[in-house]
């Protein structure tokens, strides 16, 4: 499991929890995990990408 798929998985359970949730501060508290998850997933995906772009740069198709 790649770490940027844990991240969306857990903040996908974050917010299921949140759903379910009775109790306010439960609910506010499950939002704000579910968010810093998305946060953490957003940047993944950043770093891939500048990774990507690094790499073809270092290295161009067709060399």
């Amino acid at each position: 499991m790649s770490t940027l798929m844990f991240y969306t998985e857990r903040a996908a359970e974050c917010r299921r929890d949140a759903e379910e949730a009775t109790l306010t501060n439960v609910r506010d508290r499950c939002l704000s995990a579910a968010e810093a998850w998305e946060n953490m997933a957003d940047r993944a995906r950043r770093t891939q990408s500048y990774r990507d772009a690094h790499v073809v740069e270092k290295d161009p198709p067709g060399e």
